[in-house]
């Protein structure tokens, strides 16, 4: 039999969401989900009266808090293959990293010359000196020496970072197309002091209390090289030689500088003479550097080479070949102070050396030497 009067109703649970033991009030996520480590406490009422008085009851509190879901995006962030020439250093090209996890994490990188899905027929070289870094200004664009990290530190949720695969080109005109991959791990986060060790899965059951890690990331390269559920994510772009020579060019000349008979004035080519050899090489291609200039010249039959007269510089205006302030070579090889050029000679060959590392687009470079005739 009921007890007359007794009415009860249940009503629906009510829900508030708890973060690090702090009621806060409910927002809604980002793409990425509730943050990983949130607590969510719910609690029930019943609602009920006896005899016409109102009463209720409250059950008791459930928690748990939101696990890790692990996931990320990997793309090319470039429109076309980066056009590079034969022999040139540094060349770039720029990735986006995003990461879709629910929480901040770090990101390993790596990189290899195997391309994915397929897509850059024609691949036929590698780079050398293959590097990995991430842009740190946030301009974009690789910054020799300012953009030095190897690993993506403290990315936000739904948060994104530029990295950049940064090799040398070899000096091989066969060379056509060579595709790099980026390969993406996801790590701990939490220290920005530190880089993290790789997430691994969480195995077993769920725990209420602790923050599992669960791996929702896809096989980002349809090749099996990555694998759906491993916390990587990969993507490919690619290098094409787009110009495979400059319009270079080497003009020599030679003046008498001095002779035993009328010394600076007028002089002869006689024996005991001084004659200035002068080798200038130029790049006309503009927007194109040309790499490892050397300039070699052998000192001629029935002359002699002074020694420390290799000079290396801008070029003057004839009968004058090296302007001002150019540098002189030290005869051994070594690096001239001040520059990046180096010269030498070769006694046993009878050979003058001036090698320019770098011979940019539109720009001359001058060398000269003495001898004297026997």
């Amino acid at each position: 039999m009921h007890a007359k009067g007794v009415i009860r109703t249940l009503l629906a649970g009510t829900a508030a969401i708890v973060s690090a033991g702090t009621a806060s009030a409910q927002t809604v996520p980002g793409p990425a989900g509730t943050g990983a480590g949130t607590t969510v406490t719910n609690t029930a009422t019943a609602s009920y009266s006896v005899n016409g008085v109102t009463q209720s009851a409250t059950s008791n509190a459930v928690s748990f808090v939101v696990d890790r879901k692990v996931n990320l995006t990997v793309i090319a962030n470039q429109q076309a293959n980066t056009q590079v020439a034969i022999g040139k250093a540094n060349v770039v090209t720029t990735f986006k990293v995003t990461n879709n996890t629910n929480g901040t994490q770090d990101f390993l990188l790596s990189a290899n010359q195997l391309p994915i899905q397929n897509l850059f027929a024609g691949d036929n070289f590698d780079l050398t000196n293959l590097r990995v870094f991430v842009d740190s200004n946030g301009n974009g664009t690789y910054d020799d020496g300012v953009d030095k990290a190897t690993y993506i530190n403290e990315l936000g949720a739904d948060q994104s970072a530029i990295v950049f695969i940064v090799g040398d080109v070899p000096n091989d005109q066969a060379a056509a197309l060579a595709a790099v991959t980026l390969i993406v791990q996801v790590a701990a986060g939490g220290d920005p002091a530190a880089q993290g060790a790789p997430l691994v899965p969480t195995v077993g059951l769920n725990d209420d209390a602790v923050v599992d890690v669960v791996f929702a990331d896809n096989d980002s390269d349809g090749l099996g090289l990555d694998t759906a559920l491993n916390g990587q994510g990969r993507a490919s772009a690619a290098y094409e030689i787009g110009t495979r020579n400059v319009a270079l060019s080497v003009a020599k000349s030679q003046v008498v500088i001095s002779d035993p008979i009328n010394l600076l004035v007028a002089p002869k080519a006689i024996p005991g003479a001084v004659v200035q050899y002068c080798l200038v090489v130029t790049n006309a291609t503009v927007g194109t550097a040309a790499a490892n200039v050397n300039l070699t010249d052998i000192v001629p039959a029935n002359t002699t080479y002074q020694p420390g007269t290799l000079t290396i510089g801008l070029p003057g205006i004839n009968p004058i070949c090296t302007l001002p302030g150019s540098f002189i070579a030290n005869d051994a090889g070594g690096l001239i102070t001040g520059t990046t050029y180096t010269g030498s000679y070769d006694a046993t060959a009878k050979r003058i050396t001036a090698t320019i590392p770098v011979l940019l687009g539109a720009t001359s470079v001058a060398a000269s030497f003495r001898v004297t005739i026997n």
